[in-house]
């Protein structure tokens, strides 16, 4: 089981993430959405959705820095253990409540506003569950085994896992001897991106990278006489001032 979980498991997640993506955008291009329901509720929308974005965005930065930077890094630029504790602690916590304060009022609007409810499909449903559930796990994994003094130092154990798996020799004893809340939460975050590319969530893969060189749009009022003042023109055109 422990060769399962810590060594074979984090590459079929990665096989599902990337080979769903490329199946995705080739035989689903225009499912690749949000599906977006603002236009049936908006004011609880407002609100909830930059609250879940920030909150996760933060998650995912603090992620990336406990799982990728050494903490012989960190100790180079003098941030201690205990700094970084409290950094993890205070932050990490902070991001977390933010998230999932953020997705619960999405899920509460979603099954409130009845337009909305009725978009919602079972892929919807399971995707809330795993995602909600990688997030509560990681608030009591950190809660669970942290202090304001000392913590659980997971850059000795989970971080070097998380960086063999790249070197495809992962060092599965490592990973087997974190916490049981760690462990857990680990299996639940590579369950979510196995299903990331099959949810409303890959359009986290998605940047408008074209709309930075895109021509200009230009809205000018009708002709009364239907009549147009000049040859018309596509692309880059000069208006006056």
């Amino acid at each position: 089981m422990t060769t399962f979980l810590w060594g074979a498991l984090p590459y079929i997640a990665a096989a599902m993430l990337v080979s769903g993506l490329v199946w995705r955008y080739r035989y689903d291009k225009f499912g690749w959405t949000t599906r977006s329901s603002e236009s049936y509720e908006r004011r609880i929308l407002n609100i909830a959705s930059p609250m879940f974005h920030y909150g996760i965005l933060f998650v995912f930065v603090g992620h990336l820095m406990g799982l990728f930077v050494p903490s012989g890094w960190t100790d180079a630029l003098g941030l201690t253990e205990y700094g970084y504790n409290l950094l993890s602690l205070f932050a990490g916590t902070a991001a977390g409540v933010l998230a999932v304060a953020g997705i619960g009022m999405l899920i509460y609007r979603r099954r409130t506003t009845p337009a909305v409810f009725r978009a919602t499909t079972r892929n919807d449903k399971l995707m809330y569950v795993v995602l909600l559930a990688a997030i509560v796990m990681g608030l009591v994994a950190k809660l669970s085994h942290a202090g304001l003094h000392e913590g659980y130092d997971y850059r000795a154990t989970i971080a070097p896992w998380a960086r063999s798996l790249f070197w495809l020799r992962p060092k599965t004893g490592l990973m087997a001897q974190a916490p049981v809340v760690f462990q857990i939460h680990a299996v639940i975050g590579l369950v979510l991106f196995a299903l990331l590319p099959f949810t409303r969530l890959v359009h986290m893969f998605s940047a408008p990278v074209q709309y930075l060189f895109r021509p200009y749009i230009v809205y000018r009022s009708r002709d009364p006489r239907g009549l147009s003042e000049g040859p018309v023109r596509r692309g880059w055109e000069q208006i006056g001032s």
